[in-house]
């Protein structure tokens, strides 16, 4: 099941971090995605597709957010290879 989040937000917001709406509603899906791995709530892959993303583009991303794109735990490593050899 796929559910939605409203936020309600003013036209202000769009001109002080000049985007469109568009723009800001992709940027807001990566932040909280950002936010949630940072917090160790959600892993990589989770993050990724919370944000709407390939993995490898939110890895890019964590970069822009301060975050260490290598800094994955062992479980999340070992669940990358198994994910790696699922598809081989």
């Amino acid at each position: 099941m796929t559910r939605s989040l409203t936020i309600d937000y003013s036209d202000d917001v769009l001109l002080a971090l000049g985007l469109t709406p568009e723009e800001f509603r992709e940027e807001a899906k990566i932040l909280i995605a950002v936010k949630l791995y940072e917090m160790g709530r959600l892993s990589t892959g989770a993050a990724a597709a919370l944000a709407g993303v390939p993995k490898a583009l939110f890895l890019t991303k964590l970069a822009d957010y301060g975050l260490n794109t290598f800094d994955l735990s062992e479980e999340e490593i070992q669940h990358d290879v198994a994910n790696a050899r699922r598809h081989l």
